[in-house]
This record gives C-alpha cells, sequence and structure tokens, in this order.
C-alpha cells in the first residue's frame, strides 16, 4: 500500500516523519513485512538517525555544510549543488522491519526528512510492503 505525505520545509533541516510513518504502517493494516520511506526529490534524502537530542541533528548539518560546502567554481545554473551533494550523500531511501503492526526501530531512532534547498513544498512516499 502506497502512501503520499506533504511537507512544507522553510529551512534547511532535518525534520521527524516518524509519525506519518507509523501512521501508514497503522492504516495499511500490515503485521510483518517491510516500510519503504522515499523522497522523489534531487536536493533532499531521508534518513534514520537519533530522535532523543536535538542537537544531534544540529551537528550533522554543520558536518554536511563542512564535507559538501558552497563552491565557487560549481557550475549548475540553480547554485544548489552542495544541496545535491548533500541529498546525494544521504540517500533518497530508508527500508524499515515491521513486525507486530509496529515499525522496528532502535529505542533513539527515528526517521527524517532531510531538506537542503528550503524552502520548497514536498512530498515523500511510504510504502507499506
Amino acid at each position: 500500500m502506497l502512501f503520499e505525505f506533504n511537507l512544507q520545509t522553510p529551512k534547511e533541516n532535518f525534520y521527524n516523519i516518524t509519525r506519518q510513518v507509523r501512521e501508514a504502517v497503522e492504516k495499511s493494516g500490515a503485521e510483518s513485512g517491510i516500510v519503504v520511506v522515499f523522497s522523489p526529490h534531487t536536493t533532499s534524502g531521508i534518513t534514520i538517525n537519533e530522535n532523543a537530542d536535538p542537537d544531534v541533528v544540529h551537528d550533522f548539518l554543520i558536518g554536511l555544510d563542512k564535507a559538501f560546502p558552497d563552491r565557487a567554481e560549481f557550475r549548475h545554473g540553480e547554485g544548489n549543488s552542495a544541496a545535491h551533494l548533500k541529498a546525494s550523500a544521504m540517500g533518497s531511501s530508508v527500508t524499515i522491519i515491521v513486525e507486530n503492526g509496529k515499525l522496528v526501530l532502535g529505542m533513539w531512532q527515528g526517521v527524517y526528512f532531510c531538506e537542503f534547498d528550503a524552502p520548497r513544498n514536498r512530498r515523500f512516499y511510504v510504502k507499506v510492503l
């Protein structure tokens, strides 16, 4: 079963979408299987990381800026090459196990939509198998 969600991203950030993914699993009625969470955008990504301490997201964004700084020699006409690099490094999807109707995530884990080219109106998909 495929679910589509819309997301407003006012700034570059990691947006916790765990609630929407859980909602999709509940609505699907799946007891056992997998979930794929996918972003169809070239300047955003999806990841799983710590959701207990907001400083982790802060530090992640700093690290990505250091690893993929905007550079004068980039040629892409839109001027967002660093966003494309960050998105490719993060990846466009994650797969999560579903067991007993619940996401199998670690105690501190959450699912994040990673925005690198804000502000945008975005969407992401959750496929429950």
